[in-house]
């Protein structure tokens, strides 16, 4: 946990409105006449206590005996202020839900584009179920509380003001009796709201771990299945769930006792009033109908405080969550997009064929860690076709994801141009510009629940079912396209599991060439397919890396065989550089490589270390 994380953990609810507030102007904005709505609304409560005062004190009990013609008009006139305020609490609901909504749906919107700009390194350090239950479930939350806990809680500080008003008006010394009695409820409700925090901290914690286990047990059925292990899974899954139950009923303990609280001290100061009143009645100081109506605004103020354990219960279970929403948020990217950062710093890509050059570049994936990257030092040309290859570990795919920019050096720098139009440091490229002309195929061909077309349009919209079919006739795909149910309309499911994992890779090799890019990244596309579909992919992939500079990480080195330049990575260190042909004689790290390679192919045995 952060410094900061544990700071905003610790923060009064209203610092944390605060900050939250000034992430929402949505709901800023529509405050002030939801705000005027609720004063009316509330205003409108003290007039049945006022009339029955009134019809008690002149309308029946006046010197001239019962008044029917006032009696009339105050019932008149009170029905027209229930009306108008039925009205008025209509129109601040509709308010409230519409500001709610809008507000929260940007929040949530900028809370899922905020996780998309956070880096690779920083989202594999959360747990994506912690992640999606905050876009999800924490704002979910703060939804609830805002549409019942924030119209009842708006409506009951009116009344509670209000209330106090004319409570004041009709007998001082009753009112003061009544604020004497919920001092103390005041003062434990404060303890007792910081106890709530901190209990529903934990509970929002523990539902990111349940979503995380159930995501987890799901995406992972197909192995959990095959090691039969579901017992262990679901065994898992009951220890989140039950952690989950333990951290509600702590806080359902501490809502309890704030509900106890209130409905102790409400008993003691209806009893205080009854005594005092009937006291100041024969004393000559209070008047039959002031007393009744007492009782009616009694019974407005203590409404509020009865409920408070609810709505406290639910505006902490919420403020917990807005706090992981915001906590999100506020986490600055470590891999900034410059055009957001320092917009007239932001440079785009020179409109040439591009090259790269690292800068005595090293990486780390934490403090202190061994170096993933380290002091590497090269140029690739324009236009070249370039395997890097290397043992498990060795930093090819780090590599491949500073040039990419998904991560940044920890040292030294990655730049992109050619000796022509020049050099531009990556950190300085606008992300408009990158995306568009540096294009990465990861060894998994991740698909969306889509069409194929659609699943293809990810690296150009706008083409059309056509061109699509185009693009796949180019590759020389157009036979497998067209043995598809529906051809490029086929639905490929969720993650693209309707297709086997090398047709998925037939389509990212499709997405990636309708993209065009100038740099063309590729994770080993043939290295988990079969022979059938890898002669299918070789062929694709030969027409996708034509005439663009080509950075390939080569898990099979057939692929290094066929590129203009191989690189080999040793612990972090580029050990050797050259074409297979010079490499493969050489007394060197690849020739062993490739020689273990090609007996693996031959399904020769292994020697022995």
């Amino acid at each position: 946990m952060t410094a900061a994380v544990a700071e905003h953990r610790s923060e009064g609810a209203l610092a944390t409105l605060r900050r939250g507030l000034g992430l929402m102007p949505e709901f800023r904005r529509g405050l002030p006449l939801t705000f005027a709505l609720a004063l009316l609304a509330t205003a409108g409560r003290v007039v049945v206590p006022i009339a029955v005062q009134q019809v008690i004190d002149r309308g029946l009990a006046g010197p001239g005996g019962p008044d029917v013609d006032l009696v009339r008009d105050v019932v008149v006139v009170c029905a027209v202020v229930v009306v108008l305020t039925a009205g008025a609490v209509y129109a601040m609901n509709v308010r409230l839900f519409r500001t709610t909504e809008t507000a929260l749906a940007g929040l949530r919107s900028r809370a899922f584009r905020h996780v998309h700009d956070l880096s690779v390194l920083h989202q594999q350090g959360q747990r994506r179920g912690s992640l999606v239950s905050r876009v999800t479930s924490d704002v979910d939350q703060l939804s609830t509380f805002m549409q019942w806990g924030g119209v009842l809680g708006v409506v009951s500080i009116g009344q509670l003001l209000v209330a106090t008003v004319v409570m004041a008006f009709y007998s001082w010394q009753l009112t003061l009796l009544v604020l004497v009695c919920f001092v103390p409820l005041g003062v434990a409700i404060r303890f007792l709201a910081r106890q709530l925090a901190a209990a529903y901290g934990v509970v929002r914690e523990r539902v990111g771990d349940v979503l995380a286990a159930v995501s987890e047990a799901v995406v992972g059925a197909p192995t959990v299945r095959a090691y039969g292990i579901r017992e262990r899974t679901a065994a898992r899954l009951d220890r989140a769930i039950g952690r989950h139950y333990r951290a509600q009923v702590r806080a359902q303990k501490v809502t309890a006792a704030v509900f106890v609280s209130g409905e102790v001290v409400a008993a003691l100061a209806n009893a205080a009033i009854i005594v005092v009143g009937v006291l100041l009645g024969v004393g000559g100081d209070l008047t039959a109908g002031t007393l009744v109506a007492f009782f009616f605004l009694v019974t407005l103020f203590v409404a509020p405080v009865q409920m408070a354990s609810e709505v406290l219960n639910e505006a902490q279970n919420a403020l917990a969550g807005f706090r992981r929403v915001l906590d999100v948020l506020q986490t600055e990217p470590d891999v900034r997009d410059p055009a957001v950062a320092d917009p007239g710093a932001a440079r785009e890509l020179p409109h040439t064929p591009l090259g790269v050059r690292f800068e005595h570049v090293s990486f780390r994936y934490a403090p202190g860690a061994r170096p993933a990257l380290q002091d590497v030092d090269l140029g690739i040309e324009p236009r070249r076709r370039v395997a890097i290859v290397g043992e498990t570990g060795s930093g090819k795919t780090t590599f491949a994801k500073l040039v990419t920019r998904l991560m940044d050096p920890t040292e030294g720098r990655v730049l992109l141009g050619d000796d022509h139009a020049g050099w531009v440091p990556l950190d300085r490229v606008a992300f408009a510009s990158l995306r568009q002309r540096v294009v990465m195929v990861p060894q998994d061909g991740f698909l969306f629940d889509a069409t194929v077309a659609d699943n293809v349009r990810y690296g150009r919209p706008g083409l059309t079912d056509a061109d699509v079919h185009a693009a796949f006739e180019e590759l020389g795909l157009g036979d497998w396209v067209a043995g598809l149910a529906e051809g490029v309309a086929t639905r490929v499911g969720q993650r693209g599991e309707s297709l086997s994992a090398g047709e998925r890779q037939l389509v990212a090799v499709a997405r990636a060439y309708v993209a065009d890019p100038d740099l063309l990244v590729l994770d080993e596309a043939t290295s988990a397919v079969d022979p059938a579909t890898e002669r299918r992919l070789t062929h694709a992939l030969d027409r996708v890396t034509d005439g663009r500079t080509t950075l390939t990480i080569a898990h099979r080195l057939s692929t290094a065989e066929r590129a203009d330049e191989v690189l080999v990575v040793d612990a972090g260190r580029v050990v050797q550089r050259g074409s297979h042909a010079d490499l493969v004689d050489a007394d060197g790290p690849y020739a062993r490589l490739h020689a273990s390679w090609r007996r693996s192919s031959a399904g020769e045995p292994q020697p022995t270390a």
